[in-house]
């Protein structure tokens, strides 16, 4: 079941909350979409889906992530860290809803103020009835700080190149498989961890 909350006294940054839980998206905003197929079966769906709800696939693909343990659910404040030292950029979001359902896993979370840009995300573990099982990125997102609106298409293209690195580490999470040296490969590091505070 989809659990939605009402926007009680929320600070998010933008009009549209709960979209990405509707079709199609909010016009006017910069769209991403993605989806990667990640393997077959409940047991992919399950691990899949849990390494999504909980930061894991995220922290793995090399974001910093900050948020309670357990679970994702809605209201819960995230934030999430981009770059390093002074470049180091913090955003602030809110989840908005969740799916914790028999064949579809996943959330969505909104920006905050304070957030770089405006706009709300969503990343969903689904089954079809042929038992493969996918994982996709749905997103709208508008600049809401000038270095955003200075970097013009960049920033959309970050966040499309972004959904694909989290789908390939969504399916290795998932299927328990991972190409060989591959934390060497993004890092540099021979730790074998799955990645920033995972």
């Amino acid at each position: 079941m989809t659990r939605l909350i009402s926007a009680g006294r929320s600070t998010l940054n933008y009009p549209d909350r709960g979209a990405t839980a509707r079709r199609p998206l909010p016009a006017g905003y910069n769209i991403t979409h993605h989806r990667t197929r990640i393997g077959h079966g409940r047991t992919v769906l399950e691990a899949a889906g849990a390494a999504v709800t909980t930061f894991r696939a995220h922290r793995g693909s090399g974001m910093l992530v900050t948020a309670d343990g357990g679970p994702v659910r809605p209201g819960d404040r995230v934030v999430v860290g981009m770059g390093v030292g002074p470049l180091r950029i913090e955003a602030p979001c809110e989840v908005i809803w969740t799916a914790y359902e028999p064949r579809r896993i996943g959330f969505a979370y909104g920006t905050l103020a304070g957030h770089p840009a405006r706009g709300e995300e969503s990343f969903v573990v689904d089954m079809e009835a042929d038992g493969s099982v996918w994982f996709e990125v749905n997103a709208f997102s508008l600049p809401a700080r000038w270095y955003m609106r200075l970097a013009g298409p960049v920033p959309p293209f970050l966040q499309q190149a972004y959904a694909r690195r989290l789908g390939r580490f969504v399916r290795e999470l998932g299927t328990g498989t991972r190409p060989a040296g591959y934390w060497r490969r993004w890092t540099g590091s021979r730790r074998p961890d799955t990645g920033w505070g995972g």
